[in-house]
């Protein structure tokens, strides 16, 4: 179990996880109903499933180019300690139980689950054909909020997409960050990503505008939410406020000719502005 949780990187759950609790209860609030704990569980395990399925997914069909990375030839495949096809059972297992529990939330996310499912599995080919491979990861975890909120709701509406929209970019430009220590390698197996095709510089810049385009997309949201749910103020507001200054804080840490601190940026940064972020809003709304 160890080892399957490493090669998945649960921890990184956290990422999204927080946004999809937003979705999930402001969804609730705006519905006007009781809180479904039933239904609040199987979104928990929607988001454990699908993630866990794209990670071990992008694990299996990256294993030769993992192999050849230094950086990367620890993990579990291709170290030997998963084989090749105990990680891709896991991956069909994830996708079944992830089927699975959108067929006991409602008609609509049962229906859509494979398209989340082709969104999430199919990230891990982008980086084989276009730099755009970030946005496309941006994408498959930005699903977060609104499904949480269909789970809900069984009807779209501009919060969650907004939120989705944050995510998309924050995601995105947090990722070309991340894919700054392999500039070298990706452009030497011919790999597309921002930092191989544009450069430390100019992959930063990207991130950059890319997370300003996250603080936009916050602002909107919350000004969204404070209109549908009044009970909404202050939380809302300052984990907003903090989650944007902890993304501004970043980019002070990240330099083109230093990367020692991209874990600090990546990891624990983003981590802590995701979880700040929902447990201010979710707050705010239950109160």
């Amino acid at each position: 179990m160890k080892n399957y949780l490493s090669l998945v990187k649960f921890s990184h759950t956290i990422f999204a996880m927080p946004f999809a609790m937003v979705g999930f209860f402001v969804g609730t609030s705006v519905a006007g109903g009781s809180i479904s704990w039933q239904k609040f569980l199987l979104v928990v395990l929607c988001m454990v499933f699908a993630r866990s399925a794209a990670m071990a997914f992008n694990r299996w069909l990256d294993r030769d180019i993992d192999a050849a990375n230094p950086r990367t030839k620890v993990r579990e495949i291709p170290a030997g300690v998963i084989s090749p096809n105990a990680a891709l059972a896991f991956v069909i297992l994830n996708c079944v139980l992830f089927i699975l529990c959108t067929w006991f939330i409602n008609p609509l996310c049962f229906w859509l689950s494979p398209v989340a499912l082709l969104v999430v599995l199919g990230y891990s080919y982008t980086k084989r054909f276009t730099w755009l491979c970030h946005v496309v990861l941006g994408l498959g975890l930005s699903l977060a909020p609104v499904g949480a909120y269909l789970a809900v709701t069984g009807h779209f509406d501009w919060i969650p997409v907004l939120y989705s929209g944050a995510v998309l970019l924050w995601v995105a430009g947090f990722d070309v960050i991340y894919a700054l220590q392999d500039e070298d390698f990706d452009r030497s197996q011919q790999l597309y990503s921002m930092p191989s095709f544009f450069g430390k510089r100019g992959a930063l810049r990207i991130s950059e505008w890319m997370h300003l385009g996250t603080a936009l997309f916050m602002v909107l949201a919350a000004r969204h939410l404070v209109s549908a749910a009044p009970q909404t103020g202050w939380l809302l507001w300052t984990g907003t406020g903090v989650f944007l200054v902890l993304l501004a804080y970043q980019h002070f840490l990240v330099k083109p000719n230093d990367l020692s601190r991209v874990n600090l940026a990546f990891f624990t940064t983003n981590g802590i502005a995701s979880l700040l972020f929902g447990s201010f809003v979710v707050v705010d709304l239950l109160t």
